[in-house]
């Protein structure tokens, strides 16, 4: 055997990685065996890995540990025998006598090629099987006593030897073959064999099995138990190549019936394009799938998009049908289902941002803060659903832009006043002609982002009909444990809306269903006093109105006092609307002025004032300085803030009937009737005639009667009022009051605290008088505010007569 042939046949078994056996090569004749050399007891010992060497093997091993290169030259220096043992854990790198199994194979080097590197190729021979009597050293290499194992003599064959032998040949052969392998020479060695055990292991040698099945037909020492044990292992090897076999057949099949479609589709398109109308349809699938590739929606949407894209390629493109699905594509492959935006978290840039933009409201800055302080923290959070409750034009609608600007976020608002179709929001069933998504995702596919600011403005003006109730719909949306898996009826997939944040705005939170409310976590916005418009005006208002009407702000010259005069005289609202038409109204007449050649600046005095805006539409001088018997000022809360409420009692001779007049709601009758009974009830602890009712008719009246009024807080002004008429005493002029009265004359708590003494101080009144429980809201009123009027909190009514009414001399 040549040095070539050696390095061809060469196995790596002494290494890191794992050996594979090698091929037949040749067999020792019995001459050779003859003469071999008598193997001394005590042999070196070479550990192997991934590989048990049988009888009659030669194969080829690669030696490269310290201790197998020794125990190799030590067997060469003898008379070349080697006993050969398999490691139990072919990982272990250094064995000791407890890794190696105890039954191996005495081999006779026939070969060996030395290294530059001092590593070994050795050409070895199995000889003869040995077990180990005792491991006798293991340093510069392991030795071992071992005693030879012979195979048992089996010259006379019975029927079932040779049953098994030719069954081993036979399922040889089908293995070869169904491995494809060329199995003319093997065959031609394995029929030349009939001793069953050396049969069995020339057969083992050759299967490549695991160590542990390997070892244990080794260890197998009668030659017709060997056989058997190998049939069976050739019938488990048989039935994973036939395995195998299947396998491969049914990924060629696959792949023939893959590359059929494609020539058929083929076909197809030329087919088509003769006819002239395949171009123009596959580019535009394509597109399609391209464009729901980018989108990648999840894996059921995007399920159902396959779907759909398939009854479109069967479809004739000028139908109908065709373009719904079409459509419905477009809309599915637009929206941004993985597409967000990245949130603005410095805390301190934010709140900068919301201070540049409003002035005051701290309670909504703060909220905001606090929002993104936890985003921050945990940014898995679900988006908060908040809603601004507060008068027209106090900024609950730029207040969201702000927020938006703030987080970073895109801004989408809707509005939904007067909306009365639930499909508005839930969208239209496809089946429908014209069908579309609702509002909520019109307006995600607008901004192209998942988590926007989106703004629902007027939630309290929305109505209900024989088309469904919006507000019913809304429930879903604005529930941060529901809305993760929206469901439009367009697309008919949920999408999830946990991470947009949901602003809300209304007026009054009267006309707002229970459970849309309890879902909107609700921040009131109140009016603003004087100071903070004059404040806002100068911040925003006047820069704004500037800019659009063509006049730099340095050519105006109007100061404080004149904004103030403006809030006084020309608007009585709670919002800034009405101001800022008056600021812009001033900017438009020096525009005129600037665009006629007259040279700037522009100084606004209060007589300039006048002649730009015309007379004062509120005057304080046009406050009555004395109010007539059984009349009385009381406040009330509006949509549109605070107002003071005139109550008029006229006694008249007659027979105790009382009239009521100026558009009353019931509840407030009912604080009429109150009145009068408390009075009754106390006639002698304010002078009072007992028997009035007898004798007496009341006419309660309030002015402005074409506008309806209702509620509980006027019931301590009717009192006063009805008071002040039976006798005869005028109420202070300057004094107002608002509460709820019971008949036992306790004054109960009402709302709009805030909103109410704003009213008070914008009409010039000198004291209010709230109920006791109310001292709380307080808290809400600017200091500022709160210098310019006496607050006086009463528990019982009793409290506010002798301080109301102008004592006689």
């Amino acid at each position: 055997m040549t040095d070539e042939l050696l390095d061809s046949l060469l196995v790596i078994a002494d290494s890191d990685d794992p050996a594979s056996a090698g091929t037949i090569t040749e067999l020792p004749s019995d001459d050779e065996q003859a003469t071999a050399p008598e193997i001394p007891e005590e042999l070196p010992v070479l550990p192997v890995r991934d590989i048990v060497v049988f009888n009659y093997m030669i194969l080829p091993l690669f030696v490269g540990r310290e201790k197998s290169v020794a125990a190799v030259e030590a067997a060469l220096a003898d008379k070349r025998h080697i006993l050969i043992l398999s490691q139990r854990d072919e990982k272990v790198d250094d064995p000791s006598a407890e890794d190696l199994y105890t039954i191996g194979t005495v081999g006779m080097i026939m070969r060996m090629l030395k290294m530059p590197d001092g590593r070994l190729k050795v050409l070895v021979q199995g000889v003869s099987r040995a077990r180990v009597k005792d491991f006798t050293g293991d340093s510069p290499y392991h030795t071992a006593t071992v005693e030879l194992i012979k195979d048992e003599d089996t010259t006379e064959l019975t029927p079932t030897t040779e049953a098994m032998i030719r069954a081993a040949k036979d399922q040889s052969e089908k293995l070869m073959s169904l491995k494809g392998i060329s199995s003319q020479d093997i065959m031609g060695v394995l029929n030349s064999v009939d001793e069953p055990g050396r049969l069995a292991d020339l057969i083992a040698s050759n299967l490549r099995l695991r160590v542990e099945d390997a070892q244990s037909i080794l260890e197998t020492f009668d030659p017709i138990e060997r056989l058997e044990l190998i049939n069976t292992l050739l019938a488990r090897e048989i039935e994973v190549a036939s395995m195998q076999v299947k396998i491969q057949s049914m990924a060629k099949e696959g792949m023939d019936k893959a590359q059929r479609d494609f020539f058929l589709r083929e076909q197809l398109k030329a087919i088509r394009r003769e006819l002239g109308e395949a171009d123009e349809q596959n580019e535009e699938l394509e597109e399609i799938a391209t464009a729901l590739d980018k989108a990648n929606p999840p894996k059921d949407v995007r399920k159902e998009a396959d779907k759909q894209l398939k009854r479109l390629a069967s479809m004739h493109p000028d139908s109908s049908e065709a373009t719904v699905i079409r459509t419905y594509l477009d809309w599915i492959s637009e929206l941004p289902w993985n597409k967000a935006s990245r949130d603005r978290l410095d805390i301190r840039k934010a709140q900068k941002i919301l201070n540049e933009d409003h002035y005051n409201l701290e309670k909504v800055k703060e909220r905001i803060l606090e929002y993104l302080s936890v985003r921050k923290l945990n940014p898995k959070m679900k988006g908060p659903i908040l809603c601004f409750v507060g008068p027209p034009g106090v900024g609950k609608t730029s207040l969201g832009r702000s927020i938006a600007r703030a987080l970073g976020r895109k801004f989408m608002r809707i509005s939904l006043g007067g909306m009365r179709d639930e499909a508005e929001i839930r969208g239209h069933r496809r089946t429908y002609i014209g069908a579309m998504p609702g509002r909520i995702i019109q307006g995600l596919k607008q901004v192209g982002t998942n988590n926007p600011v989106f703004m629902m403005d007027e939630i309290d003006k929305l109505g209900a009909d024989f088309r469904g109730d919006p507000s019913s719909a809304l429930l879903e949306v604005l529930d941060p444990e529901q809305n993760n898996s929206f469901s439009d009826h367009y697309l008919n997939v949920p999408f999830d809306l946990s991470k947009i944040m949901f602003i809300c705005t209304a007026n009054t939170l009267d006309t707002v269903p229970a459970p849309l409310l309890d879902r909107m976590e609700t921040i009131r916005i109140p009016g603003y006093t004087e100071h903070e418009k004059v404040k806002i005006a100068r911040r925003y208002l006047l820069p704004r109105q500037a800019e659009d009407n063509g006049i730099k702000l340095k050519e105006m010259q109007i100061s404080d006092a004149v904004i103030g005069q403006t809030v006084r005289e020309y608007t009585r609202e709670a919002g800034l609307r009405n101001l800022e038409r008056q600021i812009g109204s001033i900017c438009r007449k020096l525009a005129r002025r600037k665009a006629e050649g007259d040279k700037g600046p522009y100084r606004v005095t209060p007589k300039v004032l006048e002649k730009f805006l015309g007379p004062a539409y509120y005057r304080d001088d046009e406050m009555e300085k004395t109010l007539p018997p059984g009349v009385a000022l009381g406040l009330a809360w509006t949509p549109f803030g605070g107002e003071i409420l005139h109550i008029e009692v006229t006694p008249m001779k007659g027979k105790g009937k009382l009239t009521l007049t100026g558009k009353l709601g019931d509840v407030m009758k009912e604080s009429a009737q109150a009145a009068l009974s408390y009075a009754r009830s106390r006639a002698d602890v304010f002078g009072l005639d007992p028997e009035f009712t007898e004798n007496v008719d009341l006419h309660v009246h309030v002015p402005a009667g074409a506008t309806p009024k209702d509620g509980p807080s006027a019931g301590v002004t009717l009192v006063t009022a009805v008071i002040s008429a039976l006798t005869d005493t005028p109420v202070c002029a300057d004094v107002c009051m608002t509460g709820e009265i019971s008949l036992r004359g306790r004054v109960l708590p009402v709302g709009g605290i805030k909103e109410k003494i704003l009213a008070a101080v914008a009409n010039g009144m000198r004291q209010v008088f709230i109920p006791k429980q109310n001292e709380r809201d307080l808290v809400d009123v600017p200091a500022e505010l709160r210098r310019k009027i006496t607050v006086t909190p009463v528990e019982l009514i009793d409290e506010i007569w002798p301080q109301v009414c102008v004592k006689k001399d």
